[in-house]
């Protein structure tokens, strides 16, 4: 099946600006998205994530590289390929004289969708805001208009919905019902790319995740084998009573030592099984009351792709 998005070979080069020199923003990313996935574009701050989407939107002119979007080359089809992608923006940009209602028919009108065709107060109830229809934008609580601007992404029912950092600042009501929202649009057939900085998200919620920074592409895999490139687990020890013991962890593992009392253990199970650490425990004497492992997640593994260029 054809990809809903295909990048190949994308460059973006800022011109220079007054004393500071251009700026190459991507350094020829080749990225596909396949069809019906929630997919997640994740990065640090300047990775290179919102030129990506402006250029996906068609905000932003690509310098270099091809992007096709529902198949439709951006430079041979710019209509039907900007027809095919809907964009929730992250900062929220609305008119403040228009109610909700007014502002999904205006948006509907600039894509040119037939006012026998449009879905306004199905959109306006998918999105809670029915009650809200035709009240001023400016009235709405920063919530709402956060909703509103899901609404307006979705007018022209496009195949592919972009969410922009859309839980930055809100309340957790509100991101349940988007995320169930979400869920049911990708139900429905819908892709979705999420850019989130709140890694859990991402994890629950996305079935491949590509990690770019510095404009590059650094991995792109399903969440699971991301997860799985990780081989680290943390052991956390509660001993029975306070110690003094010198313990001596096995080799390459990490141990901290907390107020409470417990014992932290780092280590890579391809090099270190949990009996090693507990033996270790055993020979110094430490009689263990309760013991609890976690597993890597998707910040580790952000952090490990990300660290040695961290700002």
């Amino acid at each position: 099946m054809t990809p809903a998005i295909e990048i190949s070979g994308l460059k973006k080069t800022y011109a220079a600006s007054g004393k500071e020199p251009p700026k190459q923003a991507l350094k020829g990313i080749d990225l596909d998205i396949p069809r019906g996935s929630i997919f997640g574009l994740l990065g640090p701050n300047g990775a290179g994530k919102s030129t990506l989407i402006n250029i996906l939107a068609g905000l932003v002119n690509k310098t270099e590289g091809t992007v096709k979007i529902w198949g439709f080359d951006q430079d041979v089809n710019p209509r039907q390929s900007r027809a095919s992608i809907g964009v929730m923006p992250q900062e929220l940009n609305l008119d403040p004289f228009f109610s909700p209602r007014g502002a999904l028919e205006v948006q509907a009108g600039l894509y040119g969708v037939p006012k026998s065709q449009r879905r306004t107060d199905e959109i306006l109830e998918l999105i809670g805001l029915t009650d809200k229809a035709n009240a001023y934008a400016r009235s709405l609580s920063g919530g709402m208009r956060r909703r509103l601007l899901l609404g307006k992404a979705l007018v022209h029912s496009p195949q592919i919905l972009v969410l922009d950092e859309p839980t930055a600042g809100v309340d957790i009501e509100l991101r349940n019902m988007l995320w169930r929202n979400v869920r049911r649009l990708n139900d429905d057939g819908m892709t979705i790319i999420l850019t989130t900085h709140y890694l859990e998200e991402a994890q629950e919620m996305c079935d491949e995740i590509a990690i770019v920074n510095h404009g590059e592409i650094r991995a792109c895999d399903t969440t699971a084998n991301l997860l799985g490139r990780l081989d680290k687990k943390t052991m956390v020890i509660q001993p029975k009573e306070a110690t003094a013991a010198e313990i001596t962890p096995p080799e390459g593992v990490e141990m901290e030592g907390h107020p409470d009392g417990r014992i932290s253990f780092t280590y890579r199970t391809s090099h270190t099984s949990a009996d090693d650490i507990l033996d270790a425990l055993r020979r110094s004497g430490v009689s263990i009351r309760d013991v609890k492992t976690t597993e890597a997640d998707l910040e580790d593994v952000f952090l490990d792709l990300t660290r040695d260029e961290a700002v």
